[in-house]
Formats: structure tokens, sequence, C-alpha cells
């Protein structure tokens, strides 16, 4: 008997054919996001590495009837013989290098080194993704960079060479977290779009949380192989990523390097040759005067976040606990914090959201900035502590699926390298303060509260972008940066 509607049979067939292979399409898009914010977990290990590797060990007298030995509070001034490090020497640069008694500037030198480099890698890197390289080959490029310098870093012979190292490493470290976000954001849909942003946050605890845990399993060894147990993965990392994630459908489709992308976003309307140029995107920013200004908010907020964001590890240790124990807590208070800012991203608009988060971590810092020796009162600013560090936190991260939601694609990824740019100033200054709040935690608590609610205000310029498409060209961006100052 003859079939009386082949033709609608044929069209089912041709139907669930293509919703199957749709659905296999963004099954393989969520995927390789997933593998590019896997790179955060390096960006979170190099970032806050040398809160271990520097630290000052304990120190113990070797003769314990020592009067004079018992009395002080650093062996700077008593005679070789007396005392000795708890553990071998090798297992801290301040030992090995016999760097107890040198100022505090110069201990917190490497540490400023890498963020000087990242500020540096930002300007230089970051512009590249928009223009020649693209988002993918910047990933890779800036995994190698920082995953080359971190393994040579083990070769130091003194802080000089170590702090030309981190410099290097700083460098390629800049991009990677930029470069991951917006990559993984671009691949995927609207839909998926902050849930893949948050995801990349909280691969970066997982990389901040191993950090503790794998110092204090090697608490007696050395703090080079701290160094390779978190460099060689990266650098293997960056082969992986090569093979196994395409670039940024958004960004070939707007050099016109794919035609096929054409099928699944508008045609956008390039006029410019300069695409082609190496900081074209730097150019296209500077020409618009309200997209200029709005990144300057973006940008002034993200100084103060940062403040605590890279301030409060090198901090903690003022409070006199276990350093172990307290930057674990800091790490771990990243997961709620990804957790909350997904939360935030989908309930709440974006500037209300990042206003609410300074205001509590800027008043939580504040109470860590008096001296104590109660032991309760400790662990209430212990509490404190990480209450301001997981605000800051969970603000950095809404703060970063905002700018993604704000600029168009043209000048995206160099908007947000912009913005972490100001971030690593505050990365630059934050070791300084912290080893100035030793004696005096308004330097370090105190300004750090004072700066992340003062900058955050700048938020309030901004337009809300809840629910709103990514936009590509300059013209959009434009329509969209109308704020309420």
């Amino acid at each position: 008997m003859v079939d009386p509607s082949p033709l609608l049979t044929q069209n089912s067939n041709l139907e669930n054919k293509t919703v199957v292979s749709t659905g296999r399409a963004c099954s393989l898009k969520l995927l390789q996001s997933i593998i590019v914010a896997l790179a955060w977990i390096f960006d979170g290990q190099q970032t806050f590495i040398t809160v271990f590797t520097d630290a000052k060990p304990n120190w113990k007298c070797l003769d314990p009837a020592d009067p004079i030995c018992k009395s002080a509070s650093s062996p700077c001034h008593l005679q070789p013989g007396s005392w000795a490090w708890s553990l071998p020497p090798d297992t801290s640069i301040v030992s090995e290098w016999s760097l107890q008694c040198a100022d505090t500037v110069l201990l917190s030198l490497p540490a400023s080194a890498f963020f000087a480099g990242c500020i540096v890698g930002g300007l230089s890197l970051s512009t590249l993704a928009d223009s020649v390289l693209g988002r993918k080959m910047l990933l890779i490029l800036s995994c190698l960079i920082m995953s080359l310098a971190g393994c040579m870093t083990v070769l130091s012979p003194n802080i000089w060479v170590y702090s030309a190292l981190k410099f290097v490493c700083g460098l390629g470290r800049a991009s990677v977290g930029t470069a991951s976000l917006v990559l993984s954001m671009e691949i995927v849909d609207q839909q998926s779009r902050d849930r893949i942003g948050v995801l990349g946050f909280a691969f970066y605890m997982v990389g901040f949380m191993t950090l503790p845990i794998m110092a204090y399993v090697g608490r007696n060894l050395t703090w080079r192989l701290l160094y390779l147990c978190t460099n060689v993965p990266s650098f293997c990392y960056a082969f992986f990523l090569y093979y196994m994630v395409p670039e940024s459908p958004r960004w070939l489709m707007v050099h016109n390097q794919n035609k096929a992308c054409y099928s699944e976003l508008h045609e956008p309307n390039n006029s410019s040759d300069e695409k082609n140029n190496f900081y074209s995107s730097m150019k296209i920013l500077c020409t618009s005067r309200r997209i200029l200004w709005m990144l300057l908010a973006v940008m002034a907020t993200s100084l103060g976040i940062s403040f605590v964001y890279y301030g409060m590890p090198f901090t903690v240790k003022n409070l006199e606990t276990n350093i172990y124990i307290s930057v674990g807590l800091n790490a771990l208070s990243e997961l709620p914090a990804s957790l909350l800012a997904l939360f935030l991203t989908v309930t709440m608009n974006r500037r209300s959201s990042i206003l609410t988060l300074t205001t509590i971590s800027g008043l939580s810092s504040f109470a860590c900035a008096f001296n104590t020796t109660i032991g309760a009162a400790r662990k209430m600013q212990l509490a404190a502590e990480v209450i301001s560090y997981c605000g800051a936190c969970t603000a950095f991260n809404v703060l970063m699926i905002y700018c993604i939601e704000l600029f168009p694609t043209t000048i995206r990824n160099t908007a947000i390298a912009l913005v972490r740019e100001a971030g690593l100033l505050a990365g630059v200054v934050a070791p300084i303060l912290a080893a100035k709040g030793e004696n005096n935690r308004f330097w370090s608590f105190g300004f750090f509260g004072l700066v992340i609610v003062l900058c955050g205000l700048s938020c309030r310029c901004l337009p809300e972008t809840k629910g709103s498409e990514l936009s590509d060209q300059i013209e959009e961006g434009e329509n969209n940066s109308v704020g309420n100052c």
C-alpha cells in the first residue's frame, strides 16, 4: 500500500536528525567551553604561589635556656650559632637566601614583580586577541610563557633572578584568565553564558585551593618543587588545548575568516581595515567617548575590588593564625563566591549586586584593622576576613561577567584585559601594604576596606545588561552605554 503522506514522513525524519545534530553540537560546544575554562586553575595557582614559597619560616633557639634568644622576636640580632630554622632551609626563599633581616620591600619584590609583569603583559598581549592572534592562540601562547618561566624559576640562585623570572611569569599569566573567560563564553549560547563564566571562577578556586594542600604536604621539601608541580601541567595543557578547542566563532565572524559562522550569527558591518592591525582594538576603543568613560568606570571598580582580592591572602598572616588554615579558608571561600555569583547574575541586576558586595567586603575588612589579644576576637576577625575576601571574589566574578556583556566583540578582550590591568595595579601595591600592615593593620585592612567601598560606587554610572544579547560592533556598544551618571 502506498504511503499517503511520504513527504510528511521524510520531513519528520529530517527534523529528528536535525534535533539530534543540534543537540550533539551544543554538547560539544559545552565540553569545549569547559576545557577552555580549565585554564583558570593555573591562573589561580600562579597568582598566590608566593604566599608559601616566599613565607618567613619558623625558627627556634638551639639552647632553650638562653634568655636572650627566648626573648627575641626575630633572629636578626642573635648570634649565628644560637638559633636555627625549624624546617630545612630550602623550604622558603627567605631561609635559603638568608633574607630574614631584609627590608619588607625586598621581601615583597617577587610578588610585586609578578603583578608588574601582569600589567605589562596585559597591555602588550591582550589586544592581540581582538586583532591578529584570536582568543585561542593568545591563550595557548600565554600558558606557554607562564609555564616555561615558572619552570625556569627553580634555577634561581638569588632573589634578583627569582624576581626577574616572576616578572616574565606574570607577563604570560596576564592574558590567561581574560582569554579563557572570553573564549569560553563566546563559544556557548546565551542560556549557558552565565554558567560557563561562573564555572571558570570555580576552576580558579580549585587552583587556589590546591596551593595550601600541596604546600602543606610538601612543607618539609624545597619550594622549587611547588613551582614544578604547578607549571608542568600548565605546559601540557597548552598543547591539549590546541588540538581540542576551536577558535571563537564570534571572532572568526568579525574577521571574515569563517563564512560558515554567518549561518549562526548575523553578518557584521566591517567597514575598516584596522581589524588586521596589531593594536586596532585599542584605537577603536579610544574613538568612542561613551565607551571610554564606561571602561574607566569598570576599571575603577576593579581597582577597589582587587585591593581586597589580592591583598587579603598576603595580609591574613597578620591575624596571627595558622597560615595553611587561613589561606585554605580564603581559597575555599571561592566556591561559595562562585555559587553566589551564579545566583546573583540570574536573579539580580549587575549594578546592585556589585554595590552590595563591595560595601559588605569593605566593612568586614575594617573589622580586621584593630589589634586584639583576645582569642575569641581573633576568631571573629578571621571570620570577617573570610567574609571580606568572599565578598570581593563574588564582586569580581560578577564584574567580569558584566564586562563581557558591556563591550562588543571587536574590543571585548582588550576592554576586559584593561579592567584586569586596573586590578593588577592593586596587586603590585598590596604585598607592600601587607608587609607594612605587620606593625599597623590600618595600612592593610583599613586601607583595603576604604578603597573597595569608594571605588565600588563607580558602577553606579554603568548601564544594566542583565538579559541582553552580546554585541559585536562598536556602534551596538555605544547604544547600550547610557548609565545613570
